[in-house]
This record gives structure tokens, sequence and C-alpha cells, in this order.
């Protein structure tokens, strides 16, 4: 898909559905001194905290995936490995530096700072919302749909950091039409009929302004990452690509379910990398919101 997609000629919105999920943070076991001199067990805590690092579990395997960016160097490297050593663990480099991703979907803006649209909602008294990355509404409260433009939303409450990264935003206007669709290029949409939990090896999709569409699989579920802004729990882990400019964009599934919101991760989509993002059952609830559209 091209990199770049038709500018809608009217609100173009995206919508997450019900089945909503309470996502579960992951219990990451750090290991404690042995006999063999592997170090104290606050030094296996704080290797747990360090920044450019995430942390998950195989769900094949049973083991704790560790991946360490390209920050993640000598004695924090050594630290690192002393808090790993042992089977459980399996420790993974991935290229670039994990970061929170600006953007996505179709662009919606606020000051300086870009950020995505991600899925359409309902909130608790029916009015038309937004879900999108709690990172996001750290940038400012009122938000529109070009730069410098009148704004079309306000955000209402946010997750970030902590368990979970997603925002509510709701429209200025309450007629805003919202219909449930992700804008994925070319005069293309999926229709988005439900929300549902992510399943570990499914095969997921993302939209972003910045990349446009990208597909990948989900490898792990209930991530931890330790961005340097701060630690976020409960995330999903994927192989699918994402750049600057793809944050809240739409995570979904061919079939029209919506899964996630972009979060962050590293690499770009020339050489590769990873993508966590928010539940997107896990934001509903939260909010106390429900279908869009």
């Amino acid at each position: 898909m091209p990199s770049r997609h038709r500018k809608p000629s009217r609100v173009k919105l995206l919508v997450a559905a019900a089945a909503i999920v309470a996502a579960a943070t992951a219990a990451i076991a750090i290991p404690h001194a042995d006999a063999a001199g592997t170090g104290p067990a606050d030094s296996g805590a704080a290797a747990r905290a360090m920044t450019g690092t995430a942390w998950a579990i195989d769900a094949d395997t049973g083991q704790t995936v560790v991946t360490a960016d390209s920050t993640v160097q000598g004695e924090r490297w050594d630290r690192l490995m002393a808090a790993t050593r042992g089977q459980q663990f399996r420790v993974e480099r991935t290229p670039g530096v994990l970061k929170l991703f600006a953007g996505g979907g179709d662009a919606i803006f606020t000051g300086r700072a870009r950020c995505s649209l991600g899925f359409n909602v309902t909130t608790s008294d029916g009015n038309p919302g937004i879900l999108t990355a709690g990172h996001c509404a750290t940038a400012g409260r009122q938000w529109s749909l070009t730069p410098d433009g009148r704004s079309v939303a306000t955000v209402q409450q946010a997750t970030f950091p902590g368990t979970g990264d997603f925002s509510l935003l709701t429209y200025n206007n309450t007629a805003t039409e919202a219909p449930s669709v992700v804008d994925v290029g070319g005069g293309r949409t999926v229709a988005i009929t439900r929300a549902a939990a992510a399943k570990v090896n499914q095969q997921v999709l993302r939209m972003g302004s910045t990349t446009g569409l990208h597909q990948g699989r989900v490898t792990s579920l209930n991530a931890t990452v330790n961005y340097p802004e701060g630690r976020v729990t409960g995330l999903i882990r994927t192989t699918v690509c994402a750049e600057g400019g793809d944050s809240g964009g739409p995570l979904f599934t061919r079939d029209g379910s919506a899964v996630g919101i972009t979060s962050g991760g590293s690499g770009n989509c020339r050489t590769g990398g990873v993508t966590f993002f928010q539940p997107v059952t896990a934001a509903l609830l939260a909010v106390g919101a429900g279908i869009g559209g």
C-alpha cells in the first residue's frame, strides 16, 4: 500500500465494538540471588524497569521474552544478562530504539503534535467519541483534522503511562457522523463490526498515516514496555511494523474485528522491528464506551 492515502471528504472515523475483556498485566519472574552468586534480587527488579526493554510471555514455550533495543549497551546489557540468566528467559535484540509513535489512520492534530484517530465509540451518555493512544493526550486537549485547524474533539480522559496507553475524546459536535470503517487508502474501507481480544499467532492489519497499511502477527499478550516516558503494561506485542506518525492508529483483522491501538515500538517498515498495541477491549471497558457509528 502507498504510504499516503486519500483525504476523506467528510469526517472518516473508525469503530470499535462490543465483547469487552479486561487485560491483565503480565507477572514477570526475575531470578533471585543463588548460591552461584548471580546478583541481588533488587538488580533483577531494576532490570525489569530498564528503559529500552520490553517483557512478554511466549505462549508456546512459557519463556519470558525480553526485547532489548540499541540503547541497552555496556553495563546495562551486562546487568540485563545477569538478571535474566536461566532457561525461563529469552533475550532478543531489536533494531533502533523503543519509542512512542505519534499519529496513524486518518491524522488528527493538536498544536505541533500529530496523532491518529483510532476507533469511533459511543460514550456512556450516547454521544460520539474517539478512542486513540493515551500518550497523544499529553500533547493537548483540543484536536483538529488539519494542522492549525478548528478543534473538532476534546480529550475527556487518558491513561499513560501505567496500566495502558489509551484516551477517550468526544466530538464537539454531537451530530458528527462516525461510520464504522477503517480507511485503508485508495478509496477502500474495511467495515469494523466488533471489538475482539487479540490471540497469539493471529494475523492482523495496521493502518497509519505515515506508512499506510501493513500486516503481521501477534506474538505475545500482556507485554510490559519501558518507554523513556514511563512503563506501560498490558500491551499486545506484534511483528507489524510502524513508524513515527502511526500512533493511535487501528490494529484490526480482515473480518472486521477491532483489536488494538498503536502505542510504540522499535525499527521501521524498511528493516522491520516490533510494535506494541493497546488492547481495544480493555480500553473500552476502562472508559465506559461501546460501539460507535
